[in-house]
């Protein structure tokens, strides 16, 4: 019951060992699943550079639920690669490794990219060697597990996929929690909400139902994240701990004409943690949840961050 996702299960376009992407500004840098709901490859951040990422295809925004180079983006001309020794590694236009995918290599046989977003190396048996759903950035999807010592990390702006100030992190002693970081630095520096699982939290699982909690090794539900049960069927969905330090469940109806009609057609919040960001962070190291010189309200899209009107007056 707690590891229900380990192999590959469904039919999937296996990507050949000698394979390779590009990156560059057309169509052609990708693979996409067997659906065509999620990609992997190059998209384009900003005017130099290029991301390795997988995304949602079937919508407009594109929208990225993985990275492997968020902190060091490539240039065009750089090339992903699944070697003819099953090696899978990012090298930029000069040839210079940027990325690899650790672990992997001893009997690989094909990559795949799954209709579930996760992007796995598997042998002949399809049993998987590597999978993105083991090294998350700062989302989880549907079917993913963070078991203990797993984080996310807060990318530092909406554009910007380098690592910023926030980590969602289910420790090795089992508690559930939010931190601010040491940035520029990825350690932990004030907890702004925990579930108080310490001893018992055991995995994080954003099951089929769109229930996203916090379960004990028996498998008994410790802490609900995520309580709004939203179809998979019906509904794209993801949770992402965002720049600004909110872990938000997000839904977006697959079609206009399905039971999700009523929803837009765009990204809505289903629910988030914690309730009031602006209250939760008020340690001085680091400055709350909007840094130094800055303060935090609650707008209804999240926190709003102003200067201080003794600032203004100076300016």
């Amino acid at each position: 019951m707690i590891l229900p996702y380990s192999t590959i299960a469904q039919t999937s376009r296996n990507i050949s060992l000698g394979s390779s992407l590009t990156a560059r500004n057309d169509d052609n840098s990708s693979w996409a699943s067997p659906s065509g709901e999620f990609a992997f490859g190059f998209q384009q951040t900003g005017k130099d550079g290029f991301l390795l990422a997988i995304w949602f295809n079937k919508i407009p925004e594109r929208t990225i639920v993985w990275s492997a180079n968020g902190n060091n983006l490539v240039p065009q001309g750089s090339q992903v690669e699944l070697t003819s020794d099953g090696q899978f590694m990012l090298n930029d236009a000069t040839g210079k490794r940027i990325w690899y995918a650790e672990s992997a290599g001893t009997g690989v046989a094909y990559a795949a990219m799954l209709d579930t977003g996760n992007f796995v190396l598997a042998n002949q048996n399809s049993s998987t060697l590597w999978q993105s759903f083991d090294q998350p950035t700062d989302t989880i999807l549907p079917t993913q597990t963070l078991n203990q010592n797993s984080n996310l990390y807060a990318r530092y702006t909406a554009t910007n996929y380098s690592r910023g100030r926030f980590l969602f992190a289910l420790q090795s002693d089992g508690n559930l929690v939010l931190y601010t970081t040491n940035f520029p630095q990825d350690s932990a520096n004030f907890a702004y909400w925990s579930a108080k699982t310490t001893d018992i939290g055991f995995q994080v699982i954003f099951n089929q139902s769109g229930l996203i909690y916090l379960a004990s090794r028996n498998g008994s539900v410790l802490n609900t994240i995520s309580p709004n049960a939203v179809s998979i069927q019906d509904f794209y969905q993801r949770a992402a701990l965002e720049y600004d330090g909110v872990l938000r469940h997000y839904v977006y109806p697959k079609s206009t004409s399905s039971s999700a009609g009523r929803w837009p057609m765009a990204w809505s919040t289903s629910s988030f943690i914690p309730p009031n960001i602006c209250l939760s962070i008020v340690e001085g190291v680091g400055g709350g949840a909007c840094g130094f010189n800055s303060l935090c309200r609650l707008g209804d899209e999240g926190p709003i961050c102003e200067c201080p009107y003794i600032w203004l007056q100076l300016y």
